[in-house]
């Protein structure tokens, strides 16, 4: 059976706010949904190509309030975007990616026009922990820039990157951003401890801001990783050093998460460690 919506306000040309027994009230966003319509007309929801369906209430009323500031042929442009990055990632995206990349390309396009520079610090690490997400966006900037003929900053295509891991992991954009400024203070304290600098395009620094990562991520969730004692009393004799820094950062996790880390994950830091220093 279709779903059939009934409008209440038509917004713009692409975006209507209507009435449904199971949704209740939802903003359709559709290219043309709102053409030639009026309020009490019938929309079958799978009248257009694709339409999108906002269904928080929190989320509807941040976009409705949105669009004023926004050309209609915008709107409906990264509609496309949607679209496309739902098609390449193969999977639905959350609703709340509407209103977070709308503003973010809005305010983004605004920025470039003006000529405001700025960097990313963390877009080798973006690239390194979402490769698909990075690679998408890649595409998602350049599209931006031959529809309004402005040119993006590098750093755009992490920021991106990052709404579309949001929207396709149901991760919000501050606990993703929470992880990677902790990851940065982890990777602080083993360059201060160990007295080296990692060099971002080498393999050893690709594999520990992978592991961190996991290791962090477990943690917030609570995923124990199993125990091997035997390996973790070989790892203590063998790299102290490596091994004592494992649990120092291991002790920053917990503080910084407010979340007990499972002990084995110090084995894995302590090889990850060693393996930096060229000694494992």
């Amino acid at each position: 059976m279709k779903q059939v919506f009934t409008i209440q306000k038509i917004l713009n040309n692409n975006v209507v706010i209507a009435y449904n027994n199971i949704y209740k009230e939802v903003v359709l966003i559709g290219n043309g949904l709102g053409f030639n319509r009026k309020k009490g007309d019938l929309v079958p929801f799978d009248e257009a190509d694709k339409t999108f369906l906002l269904t928080d209430e929190k989320e509807m009323e941040q976009y409705v309030n949105l669009l004023p500031y926004i050309e209609e042929k915008l709107i409906s442009f990264i509609h496309e975007l949607l679209l496309f990055i739902e098609e390449k990632m193969e999977k639905e995206l959350n609703e709340h990616i509407h209103v977070a990349l709308t503003d973010h390309i809005a305010f983004a396009i605004n920025r470039a026009k003006k000529d405001i520079q700025f960097s990313n610090p963390f877009l080798f690490e973006i690239e390194s922990l979402y490769p698909k997400e990075y690679s998408v966006a890649k595409d998602v900037v350049q599209k931006v820039e031959t529809q309004t003929d402005v040119l993006f900053p590098e750093g755009e295509i992490g920021f991106i990157a990052l709404h579309i891991h949001s929207a396709v992991t149901d991760k919000s954009l501050r606990d993703i951003n929470r992880y990677h400024s902790l990851l940065s203070k982890l990777v602080t304290i083993i360059q201060d401890s160990l007295d080296i600098r990692l060099e971002k395009n080498n393999i050893d620094y690709h594999r520990l801001i992978q592991h961190l990562h996991r290791a962090i991520d477990r943690a917030d969730k609570g995923t124990p990783v199993g125990e091997e004692n035997k390996l973790a009393a070989m790892l203590k004799n063998e790299y102290p050093i490596c091994y004592n820094l494992a649990w120092k950062l291991i002790k920053v996790m917990q503080n910084q998460l407010n979340k007990p880390v499972d002990e084995s994950e110090v084995m894995y830091l302590t090889i990850h460690l060693q393996r930096l220093t060229h000694k494992f």
